[in-house]
């Protein structure tokens, strides 16, 4: 294929835009786009092993770097993972090392898209007897008529699951960003409407990678709606507003250490569950985001131990819309942004790709029948002594001011969403 000039190559970009919906609610079924390849169980369980740490280190560096932002803060780190590492599929050079780097992938590619074609397969081999639905889908948009290496097609198709489509942003900018829309809100059950708000975003673009996660699960132990009340959630040391609390109260994995409450809630059959960490200190939640470092996840969630707990917990739903370039550029992604130094040549061949945008959209609705959420947590874990033990008290957890939270697949340790909840009251 012919080299293109300068001027011509700044005016291509590849737009990587990453899509999330999620919703709590009836039990379902569990779907994703790609099968398992055939290879060595132990390597294969090691390489999703690797991968999932990767994505959850790099969710906690993305969420210190979006805390901050003042409000509710929710996105998914699994699905910017994912998206992340099929456009690194078509990377090369400093380009490729850049992003392996931030996004903490330390194996080559091959052995990268093998172990997300494993995972990506794990979210598909569950059965509506698991009472949630848990679905990953990518897609490729392209500039029509434009090439790509086949061998690039290959790994998208088969590793990612992600089919090509066709579309003419260079005329047709508007139906364009409809048909993509679309696809996305076909993906997320209706939840992410309008991701690409203009059709402009579209201008010059050659190619478009989205991803799309939609989880929807019901809680183990339900809330019960009668003991929902209106009562004070404190969003700061000085100020309280009125927010519908839900109230339980069961077994549920909890931990006390560092100033923080830990508190693990499951859905369905336990595969997945929501981590929620609350910091002692109505105005503490400062802290423990400055705090909220991979490591410390680690320790805190491999601390928590089963009693039964006194649960508040808002009723809240929340919603938020990235661009997420400035972000991964600060953390030290630069070259894919860059029109005269990106190297995507493994896309077409040419380095005439670079990214101009990251897009991230995500929903959360968080009520009594179920939720997502996610969160870190350590927990000192204190052995009682032996002789005749008393009747423990439950602990008593009240999430009745700011705190992190989290959805994990307990299954394999991924961080599927992450955020946190500064005031239930707005959306």
């Amino acid at each position: 294929m012919e080299r293109k000039t300068m001027s011509a190559r700044t005016s291509e970009s590849l737009l990587l835009a990453i899509f999330l919906g999620s919703i709590a609610g009836s039990a379902g079924t569990i779907d994703a786009q790609t099968q398992p390849r055939g290879q060595n169980v132990d390597s294969t369980k090691t390489e999703t092993t690797s991968v999932v740490q990767s994505s959850n280190h790099f969710a906690f560096d993305l969420y210190g770097r979006l805390r901050a932002d003042q409000g509710n803060l929710f996105f998914s780190p699994t699905s910017i993972s994912t998206a992340l590492a099929m456009t690194l599929a078509g990377a090369s050079g400093d380009t490729a090392a850049q992003m392996a780097k931030t996004l903490h992938f330390e194996m080559p590619n091959e052995e990268l898209n093998a172990a997300m074609r494993t995972l990506l397969a794990s979210w598909k081999s569950n059965g509506p007897k698991q009472g949630f639905q848990l679905s990953v889908a990518n897609r490729l948009w392209a500039q029509t008529g434009q090439e790509f290496l086949p061998a690039y097609l290959t790994v998208t198709r088969t590793d990612y699951g992600a089919e090509l489509a066709q579309l003419d942003f260079a005329r047709h900018a508007e139906p364009s960003r409809q048909t993509i829309n679309q696809w996305v809100e076909a993906q997320t059950a209706g939840k992410i409407k309008d991701l690409i708000l203009s059709a402009a975003v579209l201008s010059g673009a050659r190619l478009v990678l989205t991803n799309a996660v939609y989880f929807k699960g019901s809680w183990t132990d339900p809330f019960k709606q009668n003991l929902t009340k209106d009562e004070d959630f404190r969003v700061s040391a000085e100020q309280k507003i009125k927010a519908p609390l839900m109230h339980t109260r069961h077994h549920f994995r909890y931990a006390a250490v560092d100033g923080l409450q830990i508190l693990e809630l499951p859905y369905a059959d336990g595969s997945l569950s929501m981590v929620a960490l609350l910091p002692e200190k109505p105005d503490g939640l400062a802290d423990l985001e400055a705090r909220l470092t991979f490591d410390n996840w680690q320790k805190w969630t491999h601390g928590l131990v089963s009693q039964e707990v006194i649960v508040y917990l808002p009723r809240f739903k929340t919603k938020a819309p990235f661009e997420l370039s400035p972000m991964l550029q600060s953390m030290g992604m630069t070259a894919a942004f860059s029109p005269r130094v990106a190297d995507f040549s493994g896309m077409d061949g040419t380095r005439d790709f670079y990214i101009s945008a990251v897009l991230h959209k995500a929903f959360v609705d968080v009520n009594e029948e179920g939720t997502e959420a996610a969160a870190a947590t350590g927990v000192v874990i204190r052995a009682m002594a032996m002789r005749i033990p008393k009747p423990q008290q439950p602990a008593v957890f009240r999430a009745d001011h700011p705190f992190v939270f989290a959805i994990r697949d307990n299954r394999n340790g991924a961080v599927l969403f992450l955020g946190r909840l500064a005031d239930p009251t707005h959306p």
